[in-house]
């Protein structure tokens, strides 16, 4: 299912109240695990939303849905923060999306204080870096888990699944699929196959070219990620 969360030329806005979040997610997961069964892999992206003690809260209240990570679950410039989250639930953590280097997930990794780095090829210095990232997490049983979202274009998925394939610590890689028009323009040979694999191309290269001409029929257009606010003082909040 095509997903874009960039939806206007102006960032619509979101209500937020953390109570009610707290509340209502542990529900929303005993249904789905209710649905699902207990073989389903669940995840959840808690969008950098909650302090340390927050996202404690939020995963002890999500250890019997057994989820397969919870990510983002506290700000990471504080990295001291997620030591409290980590004494408090055995919920997998995952984080990383938006480090630029080795030295940015450091800390996290040698004191395990995740489970899962996400960092990307096109954020955290290409192919070489990215793999010293997973180096360095495998001495502690950090797995990968890239992020894959449509910000990052399909060259950048053709390079991290070659990247996948390589690495011996891999843990998922996060497909959010383009737009059919974006596939037209960045034509490529991976491909998922239903059952929740993903194939990395065999063409030369990471198997993506680009139809520049056909690029060009599409100008640029603004779109930005939504906001939230504060349900009770209308305060600008993590979306």
């Amino acid at each position: 299912m095509f997903y874009e969360p960039a939806d206007a030329d102006l960032p619509s806005e979101h209500d937020w109240s953390t109570e009610k979040y707290l509340n209502h997610t542990p529900q929303l997961f005993d249904a789905v695990r209710q649905a699902v069964g207990p073989d389903t892999h669940l995840l959840h992206d808690v969008h950098h939303r909650l302090t340390p003690i927050e996202a404690a809260r939020l995963g002890k209240s999500l250890e019997p849905y057994k989820l397969f990570w919870m990510e983002d679950p506290t700000p990471a410039e504080n990295q001291e923060a997620f030591k409290l989250i980590r004494q408090h639930t055995t919920t997998p953590i995952a984080v990383g999306e938006i480090f630029n280097s080795i030295w940015d997930c450091k800390d996290l990794i040698q004191n395990q204080l995740i489970d899962y780095i996400r960092t990307t090829v096109v954020h955290a210095g290409g192919i070489t870096h990215l793999r010293r990232i997973a180096d360095l997490a495998s001495l502690y049983q950090v797995r990968t888990g890239s992020h894959g979202a449509t910000d990052l274009s399909p060259v950048c998925m053709g390079a991290a699944l070659h990247f996948d394939t390589w690495v011996p610590n891999f843990g998922v890689q996060e497909l959010m699929p383009h737009t059919p028009l974006a596939d037209e323009v960045f034509p490529h040979d991976y491909h998922y196959d239903g059952k929740g694999l993903m194939h990395c191309g065999e063409k030369p290269g990471h198997g993506v070219e680009i139809d520049e001409a056909l690029a060009a029929k599409y100008p640029y257009k603004r779109a930005y990620l939504p906001v939230n606010r504060q349900q009770h003082d209308g305060a600008l909040w993590n979306w």
